[in-house]
């Protein structure tokens, strides 16, 4: 073997190895600058070095340092000090640690209608089952649908021959919508699923909020009701079952007991909204929920203690906040206002970390809608109002996909992504709902 011959081929690797490693070390410092703020200085420098993709706001940078120096500090440099806060891959976005995350799940322009519903007014709420296996839609004709999941994909991946030579049993047994609910005298503005048992609660502007057990297939009417004081505007069960947020025309928030249907509220008064709640969301630990308002602000609440911990005044530059939710790890608040923006929150630094821009082409939309992160939170998804397409975005860098045209011929009010898959629902003035799904001969 010849020495030099090695030596240069083992030279031309450490070069590269320290190529990558410099470029990796930009793109840290990049991400950096936009945690902190610097936006402008950020972008010069992600241009100059030419990063590609786009860096994410992150203070991974600032962590790393503070481990070296402890390690510098301890005389030690073994590897446990430095992975002692790993997170396992696959949780959702943690902007804290993954920077540079190969998203493996499918974009929003890769998905298809697989069903279409329609009921006789505008559609304005939709719900996934935790478990993803079953939706529900609400709408202004006083209705609510149940569907299923696996006879919706069932019933699109069928030839319209087969289905045609169906016995009028075979098309009852194999149609989507499972159950029909009729118990409300006004628009259905919102529905959940319990997290543990079959049942579906919804909310109305005929001022009540009613619990119907599904699994019986006679069942057309709710087992049991609240009556509240104002027109219903959402509402979002506790992670255990055993309570349930109440958000009403009215800006005191309501916390019901599920089992005794004791209210609870806030003891301080001052810390309520100053208009009608228009969202409002448990995050998945459990420790707090989060609520909107037309006021123009966002607020976070204590789980137990049921006092609000932190207010983002005017979260969307004044304008009506429509929509609240967590991430995964409840690190993260997501949240869309009529100001066509989507915004992410991070709970720790109590500030918006990230815009997501480009819906809106009109500006200021005129209907409330929602934004959602997709299963994996590699991607936020949002109707443009203007064009009835579907915006998306990289959760992580606010990076634009493709838009995905919804094929709505009104305005969609409701999107809501399966907690478990490639799959949504989408609920429009035009009366329908559709349920989306990755196509499956998509690249």
């Amino acid at each position: 073997m010849d020495p030099a011959k090695y030596g240069s081929k083992n030279s031309r690797f450490s070069g590269d190895l320290e190529v990558r490693q410099r470029e990796h070390l930009y793109r840290l410092i990049v991400s950096q600058l936009f945690y902190d703020g610097h936006q402008q200085i950020a972008v010069n420098l992600s241009n100059t070095v030419k990063t590609y993709p786009a860096c994410p706001p992150s203070d991974r940078l600032f962590k790393l340092l503070q481990m070296g120096l402890k390690v510098e500090e301890d005389g030690i440099g073994k590897k446990k000090n430095l992975s002692g806060d790993a997170v396992a891959p696959g949780t959702g976005i943690d902007l804290e640690y993954t920077t540079d995350v190969q998203t493996i799940s499918p974009e929003a322009a890769l998905y298809e209608t697989c069903y279409v519903t329609a009921h006789k007014g505008p559609c304005r709420a939709g719900a996934f089952h935790p478990g993803g296996k079953i939706i529900a839609t609400g709408s202004d004709d006083a209705s609510i649908k149940i569907l299923d999941v696996e006879r919706m994909l069932s019933k699109s991946a069928t030839p319209a021959e087969i289905i045609a030579m169906e016995t009028p049993q075979q098309t009852m047994e194999n149609h989507p919508v499972i159950r029909t609910l009729y118990d409300h005298n006004e628009e259905v503005t919102c529905l959940d699923f319990h997290p543990q048992h079959q049942i579906l609660v919804s909310g109305s502007k005929d001022y009540s909020v009613k619990f119907f057990e599904y699994s019986k297939p006679s069942v057309k009417k709710a087992y049991k009701s609240i009556q509240e004081a104002a027109p219903v505007r959402c509402l979002s069960f506790h992670p255990s079952g055993d309570f349930i947020l109440v958000g009403t025309l009215h800006p005191t928030l309501r916390l019901y007991d599920v089992n005794t249907f004791q209210c609870f509220v806030c003891r301080n008064p001052n810390q309520q909204h100053k208009g009608p709640i228009t969202a409002a969301k448990w995050s998945p630990d459990a420790t707090k929920y989060v609520t909107s308002s037309k006021d123009g602000d966002i607020k976070l609440w204590d789980g137990v203690s049921n006092l609000c911990i932190n207010t983002f005044n005017k979260a969307h530059d004044g304008h009506e906040v429509c929509s609240v939710g967590f991430s995964r790890n409840s690190k993260y608040i997501i949240s869309s206002g009529k100001d066509s923006l989507v915004k992410l929150w991070e709970l720790s630094t109590n500030r918006c970390l990230i815009v997501y821009t480009g819906a809106g082409t009109t500006g200021k939309q005129a209907h409330r809608t929602m934004a959602v992160f997709n299963h994996t939170e590699d991607y936020v998804l949002f109707p443009d109002e203007e064009t009835t397409s579907l915006c998306c975005w990289d959760s992580r860098n606010a990076e634009r996909q493709r838009l995905l045209s919804l094929g709505h011929n009104g305005a969609v009010r409701c999107l809501v992504h399966c907690p478990t898959g490639p799959a949504f629902i989408t609920c429009s003035e035009d009366h329908r709902a559709r349920f989306w799904y990755r196509k499956a001969d998509s690249d």
